[in-house]
């Protein structure tokens, strides 16, 4: 509920602000760690909290909202009064371009309408031979791995980037899978940076850090743009997976959507859905496999039945979408991976008025940050909530829960459109890879930091096994 003072169903008093050093607050702190930060936060003084950053005169603030019931108030509810208006949100759309992910008001409606029919069940399930054949050459790679040990982190990068770049171009997937793995960690670290400084020089200023980011984002802006270039002018590729025809790929249904009220895209709107959808859709599953190929190797008694409803259900065969309904541990597995380590960790809004959340009020212009690693780890819904634990996620207990305790999609009418592609990917990639091998883990503490997505500061190694024998 937005109001000009602290009025509505709750007491309206101030926020709690979270302690930190004089002058500097919490910069330290969440510079460090800004997860443990936020679950500090919460643990100290509630489900609404102020955190605060950086000398006076450049100081931040940043208002958290770790409750089901504020997240569902600041993602649905009452999401026209929670904007993507912050610095973080800019960056991203002067690195990757206004698409669906970064794009606001009728550009996000009209976006949205015409993408949205691609995205029908019945179109995603028809990616799932693409999963499958991506998913089978990783697969076939590990028989060489030394010392059979990998890095699973790695791993799962290299086959959601593959399979996303084969349903999004087709044919035209290796150049374009070099210049992303070339281009993409220099341009989301520059956007990192810019976007939690509390002042950044303009990025037309010749220093090493904008060269840089410059050189990359023109090296990947021309490889898409050729690609594009070569749809419009008549060209088509291969589709994306086994039995479907030319022109079937991603970008060229986005390129032939159109309707009469929204008209069509154009080339530099077709660009920016390109570059969010490599940046979206390759790295939240990748970190969604990966974690979950973690989370079973140190937990063998959940592996074995995730292994055995594979064999169960698939026996040889390839996976198809209609299996998902079939493999429902499985994919309890993969939503308590998720859980855990949420590939979107911070989410972040600008508050438009005055909003009171929780009896708390939120003032007009603030920075407001969801946190599904914290909300994710309430102590009200989950108990003993850094325990794996794949039962939370049956239907009987789902329907137990708020529905924003687990929000890993976002939520709202800015929910994100490939949720049902992710999950697709996400138990046909899992189903082959656990049907092939056995997995143990070398590296059992992980350390994570929120970039845009979940990262993992180091290696996510795993010792694996041939599952036959």
């Amino acid at each position: 509920m937005a109001v000009e003072t602290g009025t509505g169903s709750g007491s309206g008093t101030e926020v709690p602000t979270l302690g930190g050093v004089p002058l500097l607050g919490s910069l330290f702190d969440l510079k460090s760690d800004s997860l443990g930060t936020y679950l500090r936060a919460q643990q100290r003084h509630g489900d609404v909290v102020r955190i605060t950053a950086g000398p006076p005169g450049l100081r931040g603030e940043l208002y958290g909202v770790f409750s089901a019931e504020g997240a569902q108030q600041v993602l649905a509810s009452e999401s026209a009064n929670f904007r993507k208006d912050n610095t973080f949100y800019q960056e991203l759309r002067d690195s990757f371009g206004n698409g669906l992910l970064t794009s606001q008001d009728e550009d996000y409606l009209r976006q949205r309408r015409l993408v949205q029919p691609l995205f029908t069940k019945r179109r995603v399930d028809g990616y799932a031979g693409a999963v499958a054949a991506e998913t089978r050459a990783v697969v076939a790679g590990w028989e060489r791995a030394p010392g059979a040990v990998v890095d699973v982190g790695e791993e799962m990068m290299r086959l959601a980037l593959r399979a996303v770049a084969r349903i999004l171009f087709g044919t035209d997937v290796e150049t374009t899978v070099d210049v992303v793995d070339r281009c993409f960690p220099v341009i989301t670290d520059y956007v990192l940076r810019r976007g939690y400084s509390p002042a950044n020089v303009p990025r037309s200023w010749p220093t090493p850090a904008n060269k840089r980011a410059a050189a990359a984002m023109a090296e990947l802006y021309a490889a898409c743009d050729t690609i594009i270039a070569a749809r419009r002018s008549g060209g088509t590729a291969a589709g994306p997976g086994p039995g479907s025809g030319p022109g079937e790929d991603l970008l060229s249904l986005l390129a032939a959507a159109s309707s009469t009220d929204d008209g069509e895209f154009d080339a530099a709107e077709l660009r920016d859905q390109v570059l969010i959808f490599l940046l979206a859709g390759h790295e939240t599953t990748a970190t969604s496999l990966a974690f979950s190929l973690h989370l079973l190797a140190r937990h063998p008694e959940q592996q074995a039945r995730a292994r055995e409803e594979v064999s169960r259900v698939l026996g040889d065969r390839t996976p198809q979408a209609a299996d998902l309904d079939r493999l429902p541990y499985l994919t309890q597995i993969l939503k308590e991976a998720m859980r855990l380590y949420p590939a979107a960790p911070v989410i972040g809004r600008s508050s438009v008025a005055a909003t009171e959340v929780g009896g708390l009020v939120i003032p007009a212009g603030a920075d407001v940050i969801l946190a599904p690693w914290v909300t994710h780890r309430h102590p009200r819904h989950w108990p003993d909530p850094d325990r794996f634990d794949p039962e939370r996620f049956t239907p009987q207990a789902e329907a137990g829960r708020p529905r924003y305790a687990w929000f890993p999609f976002g939520g709202g009418p800015r929910a994100c459109i490939g949720q049902h592609f992710s999950m697709l990917e996400s138990v046909i990639a899992l189903a082959m890879i656990l049907r092939a091998y056995e997995f143990e883990a070398v590296d059992t503490d992980v350390p994570v930091s929120a970039g845009i997505t979940l990262r993992a500061e180091g290696p996510i190694r795993c010792r694996i096994k041939d599952a036959s024998r």
